[in-house]
């Protein structure tokens, strides 16, 4: 099981809901504080401005949920599927995903900072105009993932493998070049400046004779 920086632990849940069909359920508007979800189907659910503060999920299935500017705060994830689940302006602060599945996922806008995605699987997700400043990615598999215009300044970016994946616009700052795998991957020329740098180069102009 993935832990939380720090050793910190889950926040404690006060009630429960376990084994509901919200499947296509309209959450729009609704705030759950410290509630702990076990297999609950939220297939095909929207939710506009709903709020989830200190919750747990554990077996839930969110593929196909349409999420928009919601808040999932301090949240944790555990074995929960996120297949062609969308967020759009949405704050996941210091969320934590433990074995999650996210085929298709789409991230647009939003603050995912502080979130713990440990040795997730991204391959195929979309994270675009995203803040994950200081989230931690470690281990993460990237391959082929979008992840543009994406603020990761602080990220815990160690072993995370970046190949074939496109990064252009996104905040390389905190990234290892010698310890992520990144061939293939697709930079911007800011980027490639600030990877050779990284990598200790000196990059300047030819002086003209």
């Amino acid at each position: 099981m993935a832990e939380r920086l720090h050793g910190h632990r889950a926040p404690p849940t006060e009630t429960e809901i376990s084994h509901a069909d919200w499947e296509g359920r309209d959450l729009g508007g609704e705030s759950h504080v410290r509630v702990a979800f076990v297999d609950v189907d939220l297939t095909d659910a929207t939710a506009t401005g709903a709020s989830f503060t200190e919750c747990t999920f554990r077996d839930c299935r969110f593929s196909g949920s349409a999420h928009t500017d919601g808040a999932f705060l301090n949240c944790t994830f555990t074995v929960c599927r996120f297949f062609d689940a969308s967020f759009t302006g949405c704050k996941l602060v210091g969320s934590m995903f433990d074995r999650c599945t996210f085929e298709l996922m789409t991230v647009r806008g939003g603050d995912w900072s502080f979130a713990g995605l440990p040795g997730a699987d991204l391959r195929k997700a979309t994270f675009r105009d995203v803040r994950l400043r200081e989230a931690d990615l470690t281990g993460a598999r990237c391959d082929g993932a979008k992840l543009l215009s994406t603020d990761l300044s602080g990220a815990m970016l160690h072993r995370t493998s970046f190949e074939k994946a496109d990064l252009r616009g996104s905040d390389l700052s905190a990234l290892d070049p010698l310890s992520s795998p990144m061939t293939g991957a697709v930079i911007d020329p800011d980027q490639a400046m600030t990877i050779a740098e990284a990598l200790g180069l000196d990059v300047r102009a030819i002086e003209p004779e």
